[in-house]
């Protein structure tokens, strides 16, 4: 009798951490950023960040093929480490960050395609072109409870590789690549229900 207690108790414990870890999650500005990386010359590989990013994401460890990510980033945020090149590249020759302020994800379909491992596909608009993009995502990671007692965290990193002619962005051709790989590091949060 107390041993089926005991299973009753751990299997509504384990229910109940289930149901927190499914529902909408918040990205974490402070522990997230969008990195991008560009070939110049075809000698090198520049890399740069884009440090303010914020979204959400709707999450449910029973079912990962429902989750659901928004996410936009402030393209003034850019950095590359060079002054001069942040300045260009927020110039109308590059992002244009006075006419289009954000990027941003919207996602429509998400495929499980191993343990650990997702495909997030949507439309990411950048310069004010929209097209469609397949994220491969390594996580999310298991929930842990936040130190600060927030509520739980987890955390994921996406990849894709886009054409930067494809979006309109397309000054200097030859010494700036067309191809640009993306990166994106984040951490989630889930406040306390």
């Amino acid at each position: 009798m107390l041993r089926s207690i005991f299973i009753l108790i751990t299997s509504l414990a384990i229910a109940a951490s289930a149901a927190a870890q499914a529902g909408t999650w918040q990205i974490d500005p402070n522990h997230t950023a969008a990195q991008f990386a560009v070939r110049h010359l075809g000698l090198s590989t520049v890399r740069g960040a884009f440090t303010k990013v914020t979204g959400s994401a709707q999450y449910d460890p029973a079912d990962p093929s429902k989750t659901a990510l928004e996410a936009t980033i402030d393209t003034n945020s850019v950095d590359t480490r060079v002054q001069m090149r942040d300045n260009d590249l927020r110039s109308p020759r590059f992002f244009d960050v006075q006419k289009y302020p954000t990027i941003t994800f919207h996602s429509k379909q998400t495929k499980v395609v191993g343990p650990g491992k997702l495909q997030i596909t949507g439309d990411l608009t950048i310069h004010g072109v929209t097209k469609e993009v397949v994220l491969d995502v390594d996580g999310p990671s298991a929930p842990i409870k936040d130190p600060m007692g927030k509520g739980l965290r987890m955390g994921a990193s996406a990849t894709t590789k886009i054409n930067r002619q494809d979006f309109g962005v397309s000054a200097l051709p030859g010494p700036v690549g067309d191809e640009i790989t993306i990166t994106i590091d984040t951490e989630l949060i889930q406040p306390p229900k």
